[in-house]
C-alpha cells in the first residue's frame, strides 16, 4: 500500500561547500512536498546549514567526531523514532555507514549515495568493514556515474542488485545560456580577453597544478587569455599553487577567486570551461558549464567520460599538460568547432542531466522502498 506522505531523513557528514553538498541540497529542495516530508540531520554549522536555513529548513545537528561515534548512531535512532521516518537518504562514506547501521536497527530502508572516488580513503584499514556494513544495511547504493559504480562493486564486492547509477542534474533555471559581463568587469578584464574558467575546491584531485603549467604555455601563444579558478582553498596545497603561479609568471593572468556563491554568474562570464582533474566521480561543474552554453575541456578522470564525447567537448588525459594546451588552442582558433560543441552540450544537459530528471529518479526510489 502506498503511503500518502513519505517521511524522509536526509543526512550528510560534511558542512560544505562542494559538489556532494550541492546535490544533497538540490534533492531536499526539489522533492514534491505534497508527497515527501523532509527532516534534515547535519554535522554542524557551515555553508550547508546556511543554505538549508535560507530555504526554510530547520536542520538537526549530530555529533560525528571520531572514527566511530556510537552517540551519532543513538542520535540517528532517536530521530528515526521521533519523526516516524520511512526512508533514510544518506550521502558520503561516514553518513552511509552510520545510517546503514541505524536503519538496520530500526528496520527502516536506507538509500546510500556516493559522489566520487575521493569519498573513500584507500589507507583506511577499516574500509572493507565499512563497505560491508553499507552493503548489509542499505537497500540501495547510489552512484553518480557508472564508472564509479563499477569501481566500487569490483573493489568492495557490493551487491550488484543494490547498486544503481543516478546522474547528477543541473538547475536549468539558474544555469542557462546567457553571456554576462559582470565577472569580466569585476576582475578588470577587457573585451578582447579570452576567459578560461575552472570550478572546484582546491584539492589534489582537481589537478590545478597541471592547469597552471598549461596556462603558462597557452598565455605564451595567446597573450589575451586569462584564467579564473573558483573554489575554496587554504593550507599547504593552496600555498604551493600560489607559489607555482608566481614562478610561472602568471600573476595577473591566473586568478584564484576563492569560494563563490555566484558560480552561475561566473560560468556565464567565461569563454571556455576546463576541468583538469586527476580523479572525478562525475562533474557537476561540467554540466553546469554546458547548460550555460560554454565549450568544455575535461580529463578522462572517471565520471566526465559519461558526460563529454567527441561531439560535445574535448577529452584529454589527466596530467597531460600539452593536451590541455592543444585543446584550449583548438577552441580559441576554431570558432565553428566551439559552436558545435556548445549546441550539442546544451542539448545533452537538457535531455539527460536535468535536475528535474535526477529528483524524479530519487522520488521513484523513495516511493518503492517506503512500501517494503
Amino acid at each position: 500500500m502506498t503511503k500518502s506522505v513519505i517521511n524522509i531523513l536526509h543526512t550528510i557528514d560534511t558542512t560544505g561547500p562542494g559538489g556532494a553538498e550541492t546535490v544533497f541540497l538540490n534533492i531536499i529542495n526539489g522533492l514534491d512536498r505534497s508527497k515527501f516530508q523532509t527532516s534534515v540531520a547535519i554535522c554542524g554549522k557551515g555553508w550547508v546549514n546556511d543554505q538549508l536555513i535560507k530555504n526554510g529548513w530547520d536542520p538537526l545537528f549530530l555529533s560525528a567526531k571520531g572514527s566511530f561515534n556510537f552517540r551519532y548512531i543513538l542520535q540517528l535512532i532517536a530521530i528515526i523514532w521521533e519523526k516516524k521516518i520511512d526512508i533514510i537518504q544518506s550521502h558520503l562514506m561516514g553518513s552511509n555507514v552510520y545510517c546503514s547501521l541505524a536503519g538496520w536497527v530500526c528496520r527502516v530502508p536506507v538509500i546510500s549515495t556516493f559522489h566520487g572516488f575521493v569519498d573513500t580513503d584507500s589507507n583506511d584499514r577499516l574500509i572493507k568493514m565499512r563497505f560491508a556494513l553499507i552493503n548489509k544495511g542499505s537497500n540501495r547504493i547510489i552512484f553518480v556515474s557508472d564508472q564509479l559504480k563499477n569501481h566500487f562493486i569490483n573493489k568492495y564486492k557490493l551487491s550488484i542488485n543494490k547498486c544503481l547509477t543516478i546522474y547528477n542534474g543541473v538547475d536549468s533555471e539558474m544555469f542557462q545560456p546567457c553571456n554576462s559581463g559582470r565577472i569580466r568587469r569585476e576582475l578588470g578584464f577587457d573585451k578582447e580577453h579570452v576567459i578560461i574558467g575552472s570550478i572546484g575546491n582546491i584539492r589534489y584531485a582537481k589537478g590545478y597544478d597541471h592547469l597552471l603549467h598549461a596556462a603558462a604555455k597557452i598565455v605564451a601563444r595567446h597573450p589575451e587569455c586569462r584564467f579564473v579558478i573558483a573554489g575554496e582553498g587554504s593550507g599547504a596545497l593552496f600555498a604551493d599553487l600560489l607559489s607555482l603561479k608566481s614562478k610561472l609568471g602568471l600573476d595577473g593572468k591566473v586568478i584564484f577567486l576563492g569560494f563563490r556563491s555566484d558560480v552561475a554568474e561566473i560560468l556565464k562570464s567565461i569563454d571556455i570551461f576546463i576541468l583538469p582533474s586527476t580523479s572525478e566521480g562525475f562533474s557537476i561543474a561540467t554540466i553546469e558549464a554546458m547548460a550555460c552554453c560554454k565549450p568544455v575541456i575535461v580529463t578522462r578522470s572517471g565520471g566526465p567520460e559519461e558526460i563529454v564525447s567527441e561531439n560535445n567537448g574535448i577529452l584529454v588525459q589527466p596530467g597531460h599538460v600539452d593536451e590541455l594546451v592543444s585543446a584550449v588552442v583548438t577552441l580559441i582558433e576554431n570558432e565553428s568547432i566551439s559552436k558545435c560543441f556548445v549546441q550539442n552540450g546544451y542539448n545533452l544537459v537538457r535531455d539527460k542531466f536535468s535536475s528535474k530528471r535526477m529528483i524524479s529518479e530519487y522520488e521513484q526510489l523513495y516511493s518503492i522502498h517506503a512500501c517494503e
